[in-house]
């Protein structure tokens, strides 16, 4: 538990006495409502000192470094220097989808929906032909199924290749 959520409880609890303290009659009453309340109040800025820093970069200490680095190297160079190199163009990738041999679709194995399928598919098992052949060992390691699922899944797709 992070102790800034501890310390914020401990001065909930002390404004909860507060209220109480209020409510009630109680003998130095002013006393206790200020030594609560101090309390309290004490107890959330120590919890807000506590709570986790975020780290941030301001961008103000970039430009300076960047400006820093090009005004030494403008300095220890006499040489000018050469022209930025033109913006390229974007690669755009392009996946290729893989040609399904003519078969029996995966799905027709009893275990087998349609998204282990894709995920058999991007493992490069295209057919029940493929998955007949297909080590289960192999299958189960990639896709973290137990190992039976996996010989299941195989011997289902042999029973299928051997009625068609």
């Amino acid at each position: 538990m992070r102790s800034d959520y501890a310390l914020y409880t401990v001065a909930i609890i002390f404004f909860i006495l507060t209220g109480l303290v209020l409510y009630y009659q109680v003998e130095y009453r002013d006393l206790w409502i200020v030594t609560t309340a101090v309390l309290g109040l004490f107890f959330i800025g120590l919890g807000y000192t506590q709570r986790p820093k975020t780290v941030t970069k301001s961008i103000t200490s970039e430009v300076t470094a960047a400006t820093q680095e090009s005004t030494t190297a403008t300095i220890s160079t006499s040489m000018p220097e050469p022209a930025p190199a033109p913006p390229t163009k974007q690669e755009i990738m392009v996946e290729e989808t893989p040609v399904v041999k003519a078969g029996r679709e995966l799905t027709e194995v009893k275990g087998i929906g349609a998204k282990r399928a894709e995920q058999l598919k991007s493992m490069g098992i295209l057919s029940v032909e493929d998955l007949a052949n297909a080590s289960a060992k192999t299958i189960a390691s990639k896709l973290k199924i137990s190992p039976k699922i996996a010989e299941k899944w195989v011997e289902g797709a042999k029973r299928l290749t051997e009625k068609s």
